[in-house]
């Protein structure tokens, strides 16, 4: 029985994909369930499985071309496996596919009069404004509820031309061996989101160390024990986490985040772990953190950490978060100032741990030490909530009692 490929739903506010890579070409044998083709959203890689054992008949839809949800990728014969298509039938496959082009390019076309995102169109109405008076920066100009918050924020009530970088001049013998390729859709979103951090909020950072001895002996004691009932590490993480949670609920405005002139304080914590890949930087979230243990919340960040090199999160896994945490010290990173995770007010940086000099009751010490950055929104979060966040995650830290005690 002949059937569809087609994009599945990808996630709220994900409307299209690109071919990343095609696992299968026409004619190969498919199990039911294996992976016949790689989408990259703007957001995570999604893999298409086969709907059933059988046949790839037809490829629709090349590599490295955008899709929309619901747009037909594949032609698939259910049934006995292994029978390849004749020469024939290849060349008149790229007719649909022309006539599959058309209607895409016309909506590219259209891209501007794309209605504005559910939640910018809510903002919009209770604004009194309308979408042609704000610039809109999603996908073919779509309005997002960020760009109506940034055209309310700055006065700006007109749609504003963005200025496009242009390239400086390369020499001949340079450009030749020079290598383009193409941004993927995630690597894209990453560099959006991060230059609209910088274009949105009022970024501070502020610093502090830690000494990181009281937590290495605590691992040192309890690590076998710990791994063989729990069967999972004891790492530094999980007790990050645990300081953090402590410092959000004295310090509850570095879990907000600004809507409209409202601010909205949230009584839960969705801790974002930052996970490096090959694709790019992704931030699971491990959600209500501050009703798990220290092995649960270990185990959790470790499945995300797994799962998000092989390209296996769900988008609803990088969804909600409150507060972030990435830690540079693991490509050993000294110190750096990260960068906001929009709209979030608030993201700590940890580094590498050095064996430095430090004063200790007069004496001159060798500590193992940390430097601890948090960047904060400067509009939610005063100076002093800032320096008494940080803080709090240093004493936390370096008395890892405090934790159990929930002092």
């Amino acid at each position: 029985m002949a059937m569809e490929i087609r994009v599945p739903t990808l996630g709220e506010s994900v409307t299209e994909a690109t071919v990343g890579q095609w696992f299968k070409k026409p004619g190969d044998a498919v199990a039911q369930d294996e992976p016949l083709v790689e989408l990259e959203t703007d957001k995570v890689t999604v893999e298409v499985p086969a709907p059933a054992a059988g046949t790839l008949s037809e490829i629709v839809v090349e590599e490295g071309e955008t899709v929309e949800v619901g747009a037909l990728l594949a032609q698939f014969a259910e049934g006995v496996a292994g029978a390849a298509p004749a020469p024939k039938a290849e060349k008149p496959a790229a007719a649909p596919k022309a006539e599959a082009a058309a209607p895409a390019a016309a909506g590219a076309a259209k891209g501007p009069e794309m209605p504005p995102s559910p939640a910018a169109g809510k903002m919009l109405a209770e604004k009194g404004m309308s979408a042609d008076q704000v610039s809109g920066s999603g996908k073919r100009g779509q309005v997002l509820k960020e760009d109506v918050l940034k055209a309310l924020e700055t006065g700006i009530t007109a749609p504003v031309e963005k200025p496009q970088a242009a390239r400086a001049p390369v020499a001949e013998d340079d450009a030749a061996r020079e290598e383009r390729v193409r941004m993927t859709k995630l690597r894209q979103t990453i560099a959006r989101r991060l230059k609209d951090a910088q274009d949105t909020a009022a970024m501070l950072t502020t610093f502090n160390d830690v000494d990181m001895g009281a937590v290495m002996d605590l691992r040192k004691q309890y690590k076998e024990l710990f791994e063989k009932k729990h069967g999972v590490r004891l790492g530094f993480m999980g007790f990050f986490v645990k300081a953090v949670i402590q410092a959000l609920k004295e310090i509850p405005a570095v879990n907000a985040e600004i809507d409209g002139t409202d601010l909205v304080y949230k009584n839960y914590y969705h801790v974002g772990v930052a996970v490096g890949t090959d694709r790019g930087l992704v931030v699971p979230v491990v959600r209500d953190a501050d009703q798990m243990g220290l092995a649960e919340i270990e185990k959790t960040i470790g499945d995300y950490g797994r799962r998000a090199r092989d390209g296996k999160l769900g988008i609803d896994e990088m969804q909600g978060g409150t507060f972030t945490i990435t830690n540079g010290g693991v490509y050993g990173s000294l110190l750096s100032t990260p960068i906001l995770n929009m709209p979030q007010s608030g993201i700590l940086g940890m580094h590498r741990i050095e064996e430095r000099p430090v004063a200790r009751n007069g004496q001159v010490v060798i500590r193992p030490m940390m430097y601890l950055a948090l960047s904060y929104d400067h509009r939610i979060v005063d100076g002093k909530e800032a320096v008494t966040f940080l803080v709090r995650i240093k004493e936390s830290i370096e008395d890892p009692q405090r934790l159990v005690l929930d002092l």
